[in-house]
């Protein structure tokens, strides 16, 4: 190897405070850490663009520690190059309420990009921020300002590259010229179960180039290859890189580097003194001399670096003014001043005219309105546009056009949603991804990722009950609403008209500390009759609908394609009301007072209805309520043969409040 000692000893300081973090919490990863201290060395002290003093700067490089299980690497990192992450802050690794919990957290310790944790989510979101950076760089820079120009770095394990969603993301990011992501692969061949040789012996190199990556391999613990090998991938702009980099796990730890033993769990007190020993590091636990303080120090350096940026910009600014307002607005993530106002205008057309439509089809309106007046908007589908009707005439392809603003994902359900979890976390864009509400259930974890770290992603749905008929069971959600409504920070709307359509749209665009998910029908839905009163309930999640007639003896609950079942039951009935309820997670964010006036807690007799599964309900009728819905996956046949046959009717609603009010 032809590592000097002095860069040894630099990365041995990410060794020495993984293993004695990891010690100290009883818990943790110190083998990842150990292994690729050598790569990070090389990474973060030659070529990482970044400030410690400001992680915001807008043009700083962005790193994902994808095996984000290893985070005493990043947590070391960000405490060695200046971040406010201190010697204290790494001894309570894994503690309640500290800034370094067990796994990269968005939020605890400045400098974290992404929550990482389930494995491969870390690459996809890296393949969104260079998705984001090519795309906002072709909208905003000019022939004689490169104005947003970063690389995004991802470290990697194995467990990345065996989980699904890596083939889906790194598949993309190779047919859309990722020129500037780059991700080195730990291979240590080590996975908690012990050599991965038995399950994992796919030649990475060769997968790589079939998704038309450039591929290099090096020596990880080789400073000097690492070098090499990045600036190599720094100059092939047309493709994404991979440096596979041979390591070994836990390098250092004499009786455990190459072992599973070293992956999981800390080394032991024994184990870690023989370390020292080995590594020629003489200095106690958690004490780092100030010779190789200095070393890692990038306070200095990034100040220049962003200062550097600053006159750029200014020189920018100045030559394009418009272009430097609209790229800060949007990298802030504000919505342009007037466009409450013109939304509200919209859904004052929206409500003249009072179309029969599919709740997918208002929505893709929704989008021609709303997408010219928000250019951040960079919307994409599952190979579904057609059905989910996410174009619309303004949309164009970043494959054919970097400045477009689609992005045809093909049949990556997964990948998409996470990749849309980081061009959301980038900044300069608010995505939209769409898919049948039966494929979210491939999306899942991405959503509830969304979700916790509270990004503005707008997850679409369309195709959303019984409703879609002959399509069968496999394709007819039942479970799936109330698996979203049980997922904190997500608000799920179900709109039943054109109205609550387009209010979901323009809710799921204001909210800033969060995802939504629009769930939109493909069968025709009636327009609903409302008030001004009444249309600006709806933004409230729920509101009444249809007012008792006399006295208020019963409340019938309903959402989407059911509101109408509901008003037909309604007209049947005396002194029953009806409430719409398209987002109940907004309307329990609203004061006592406005939900005890939607929905009175002293009346009991209380009938929701909705063509998903009936468990979610019970908490607002109570056990004096009736539930009508679904209990079986469906079956395949036209639509209105479904809901008769699952009893999903004005007859079985107008029954059910007869039995709760009697």
């Amino acid at each position: 190897m032809t590592t000097p000692l002095n860069e040894r000893r630099i990365a041995n300081a990410i060794r020495v405070l993984a293993m004695d973090a990891v010690q100290k919490a009883n818990s943790g990863h110190p083998g990842a850490p150990m292994g690729m201290a050598d790569i990070a060395e090389v990474v973060w002290r030659e070529f990482l663009n970044h400030n410690p003093k400001n992680p915001q700067w807008a043009n700083r490089d962005r790193f994902v520690l994808s095996n984000g299980h290893g985070s005493m690497l990043q947590y070391a990192l960000l405490h060695l190059t200046g971040y406010d992450l201190s010697i204290e802050d790494l001894k309570s690794f894994r503690q309640l309420h500290s800034k370094t919990p067990g796994h990269p957290e968005l939020g605890y310790a400045p400098g974290i990009e992404t929550t990482t944790g389930p494995l491969g989510q870390g690459i996809a979101n890296a393949v969104g921020f260079a998705l984001a950076e090519k795309t906002l760089a072709a909208q905003f820079n000019k022939d004689d300002f490169k104005v947003v120009d970063h690389f995004t770095y991802c470290f990697l394990g194995d467990g990345c590259l065996m989980e699904g969603i890596s083939h889906e993301v790194c598949s993309l990011a190779g047919t859309l010229g990722l020129g500037k992501l780059v991700v080195y692969y730990d291979d240590n061949g080590i996975s908690i179960d012990g050599e991965v040789e038995g399950w994992f012996s796919e030649d990475i190199e060769q997968r790589f180039h079939a998704y038309g990556w450039h591929v290099l391999k090096v020596d990880g613990h080789d400073a000097d290859a690492i070098r090499k090998a990045t600036i190599v991938a720094q100059a092939e702009t047309t493709k994404p890189t991979i440096i596979i980099c041979k390591t070994v796990i836990g390098l250092g730890s004499p009786n455990k580097q190459g072992k599973e033993d070293s992956h999981g769990a800390p080394l032991g007190h024994d184990e870690i003194s023989l370390t020292r020993k080995a590594l020629g590091w003489a200095e106690e636990a958690f004490d780092i001399p100030n010779d190789v303080y200095a070393a890692w120090d990038a306070k200095v350096k990034g100040a220049q670096s962003e200062a550097a940026w600053d006159e750029v910009f200014a020189k920018y600014a100045e030559k394009y003014p418009t272009e430097a307002v609209e790229l800060n607005r949007r990298i802030s993530g504000d919505l342009p001043e007037e466009f409450i106002a013109q939304a509200d205008a919209y859904i004052a057309e929206v409500n003249l005219k009072a179309e029969t439509i599919a709740t997918r089809k208002a929505s893709q309106q929704a989008i021609q309105a709303f997408a010219p007046l928000l250019p951040e908007i960079l919307g994409g589908s599952a190979d579904l546009a057609s059905s989910n009707l996410t174009l619309w005439k303004g949309a164009q392809g970043i494959q054919n056009d970097p400045a477009g603003n689609y992005v045809y994902y093909g049949v990556r359900e997964f990948g998409m949603t996470a990749i849309a979890n980081g061009v959301a976390l980038h900044g300069g864009f608010i995505p939209y991804v769409a898919t049948f509400l039966m494929f979210m259930e491939y999306a899942r974890n991405a959503v509830r990722m969304s979700a916790l770290m509270k990004q503005r992603v707008i997850h679409v749905y369309t195709h959303d009950s019984i409703g879609l008929g002959e399509d069968g069971p496999t394709h007819q959600p039942v479970e799936q609403i109330a698996s979203l409504r049980g997922t904190p920070n997500l608000n799920t709307w179900r709109p039943c008209d054109t109205v609550e359509a387009t209010i979901s749209w323009k809710s799921a665009l204001k909210r800033a500390d969060g995802p939504s998910a629009l769930i939109f029908s493909r069968q025709n839905l009636p327009f609903q009759i409302r008030t001004q009163a009444q249309i600006e309930n709806v933004e409230k999640g729920g509101y009444i609908l249809a007012p008792e007639v006399g006295e208020l003896k019963a409340i019938i609950i309903a959402t989407g394609s059911e509101v109408s079942l509901a008003i037909e039951a309604y007209a049947q009935l005396e002194g029953v009301r009806v409430v719409s309820m398209p987002c109940a997670e907004e309307f329990m964010k609203q004061d006592i007072s406005y939900r005890e006036t939607v929905l009175p807690a002293a009346i009991r007799a209380r009938v929701a209805v909705e063509a998903a599964h009936v468990d979610y309900w019970w908490k607002f009728v109570g056990l004096d309520g009736r539930v009508i819905g679904m209990t079986t996956y469906g079956e395949s046949a036209p639509a209105k043969d479904l809901f008769q046959h699952f009893g999903i009717t004005t007859e079985a609603v107008v029954a059910a409040v007869k039995e709760v009010i009697a």
